[in-house]
C-alpha cells in the first residue's frame, strides 16, 4: 500500500500533468485554428485565436505556481525533482506555441484582404507534422516515455526542409510577381513560426529524456556565436561582410552570408577584397534557405531594407540588426567615384563588425567571470 506521503506526491504530480496537458491541447486548438483562418481567409477565427492566448498565458502562471508549491510542499529529490524541473521548462515552450500561434494569426490578418496565390497545401503538411510533433511531445512527456521522445526529436530535420522548400516556392512566386512583397513578408512569417513550433516540440522532448533517464542533450550550436548578413542578392555587401568578419579569426564566431535572391558575386567586389588583402575564394552566393540550422543563428544584420524580411517575430533570442548600407555595385560613375563607393562600404561595415565582436566577446567574458566561484 502506497503511504500517505507517495499518495500526496503522486496526487501532486497528476495535477500538474493536467495542466500541462490543458496547455497544449490549447496550444493544438490555436494552431489548427490558424491554418483553418489562413485557408478560409476567416478574420473572426484569427481573432479568436489571438483573445485565446491569454488563457495560455494564464496557464503558464498556474502551472508556474503548481510547480513552486510543489517544491516546498513536497521538496523533492531524484525522479520527482527532474519532473518538476522539467515541467517548467516544458511549461515555457508550451507559452511559446501559444505566441507563436498568436503570431500566426496576426500575419493570417494582413493576408486576408489580399488576393494571392497561396501554396495551402505546403502550409499544411508543415502545419500537420509540426502539430504531430508537439502532440507526441508532451504525450512522450506525460506519459513518461523516452523512446517516443527520441523519435519525435528526429522528425524535426524533416520539418525544416519542408519549410525550406515553401520559402524558395514563395521566392520564386515573387520573383515571377505573383506574390507582392507586402504579401510574401506574413507568408514567410507564418512558415517561420509554424517550424518553431517543431523546435519547441524538440524541446520538450529533450525534457522527457531528461526527466526519465537523467540525461540532457545540448541544443545544436549553443558553442558558437553564429553570425548572418543578408541583403537581396549576396552578390556585394554581405560577401564584402562576410570577408571583412572571417578576416578577424575569431574562433567562438561563425559568419555566414545569404540573399533574398541570390546572384553571382560581383566581379569588382571580389577585385576590391582581393585589393585589401581579403580571400573570398572560398564564398558562394547562397540563399537564406540555403543556410543550415538558421534558427541557431544568435545574429542576423540587414544589409538592405529589403533583408528585413527574414528577422524572426517575437518571441526571439535572435539579435537582429539593420545595417542598411549603400550597395556599391549599383554605383555608376567614373572608375574613382565608384572605388570611393566600395571603400565607404567597406569602412562602414569593417567599423561596424569590429565593434559588435568585441562587444559579443566582451559580455561573454564577463558572464564567464560573473559564474566562475
Amino acid at each position: 500500500m502506497p503511504t500517505h506521503f507517495e499518495e500526496s506526491l503522486q496526487r501532486d504530480i497528476n495535477r500538474i500533468r493536467g495542466k500541462v496537458v490543458e496547455m497544449a491541447d490549447l496550444d493544438v486548438h490555436a494552431l489548427r485554428g490558424c491554418m483553418k483562418s489562413l485557408t478560409e481567409k476567416d478574420r473572426v477565427l484569427a481573432y479568436s485565436v489571438i483573445f485565446g492566448d491569454q488563457r495560455i498565458d494564464e496557464l503558464e502562471k498556474e502551472v508556474d505556481r503548481l510547480c513552486l508549491e510543489f517544491l516546498v510542499r513536497q521538496q523533492p529529490a531524484a525522479e520527482p525533482l527532474r519532473f518538476v524541473y522539467a515541467t517548467i521548462r516544458t511549461n515555457l515552450e508550451l507559452e511559446r506555441v501559444g505566441d507563436y500561434a498568436e503570431g500566426i494569426a496576426r500575419q493570417v490578418l494582413k493576408l486576408t484582404s489580399m488576393d494571392v496565390p497561396i501554396p495551402f497545401s505546403r502550409f499544411e503538411e508543415i502545419a500537420n507534422l509540426s502539430v504531430r510533433m508537439l502532440q507526441d511531445a508532451v504525450k512522450s512527456f506525460v506519459e513518461r516515455r523516452p523512446d517516443l521522445a527520441r523519435k519525435t526529436m528526429a522528425t524535426e530535420e524533416t520539418v525544416d526542409t519542408l519549410k525550406s522548400r515553401l520559402n524558395s516556392d514563395l521566392i520564386i512566386l515573387h520573383q515571377k510577381g505573383s506574390l507582392s512583397l507586402e504579401a510574401l513578408n506574413p507568408l514567410m512569417m507564418i512558415a517561420r513560426h509554424l517550424e518553431r513550433v517543431s523546435d519547441q516540440a524538440k524541446n520538450i522532448c529533450t525534457e522527457a529524456v531528461y526527466m526519465c533517464t537523467g540525461e540532457y542533450e545540448r541544443h545544436k550550436g549553443s558553442e558558437s556565436i553564429r553570425l548572418l548578413f543578408v541583403d537581396l542578392h549576396n552578390s556585394c555587401r554581405s560577401q564584402m561582410a562576410e570577408a571583412i568578419a572571417s578576416s578577424l579569426q575569431q574562433p567562438r564566431f561563425v559568419f555566414s552570408s545569404a540573399g533574398l535572391e541570390p546572384a553571382a558575386i560581383d566581379p569588382a567586389t571580389l577585385n576590391f577584397l582581393k585589393e585589401k588583402g581579403l580571400d573570398p575564394s572560398r564564398q558562394t552566393s547562397k540563399a537564406v534557405e540555403q543556410i543550415p540550422n538558421l534558427d541557431h543563428y544568435q545574429i542576423i544584420i540587414a544589409l538592405a531594407q529589403e533583408a528585413r524580411i527574414i528577422f524572426p517575430g517575437p518571441p526571439t533570442k535572435t539579435v537582429c540588426l539593420d545595417w542598411s548600407v549603400s550597395d556599391p555595385s549599383k554605383l555608376q560613375g567614373t572608375p574613382s567615384e565608384i572605388h570611393a563607393a566600395y571603400e565607404a562600404t567597406y569602412q562602414f561595415l569593417r567599423d561596424h563588425i569590429a565593434g559588435l565582436v568585441e562587444a559579443v566577446i566582451g559580455n561573454k567574458s564577463k558572464q564567464t567571470s560573473t559564474n566562475t566561484p
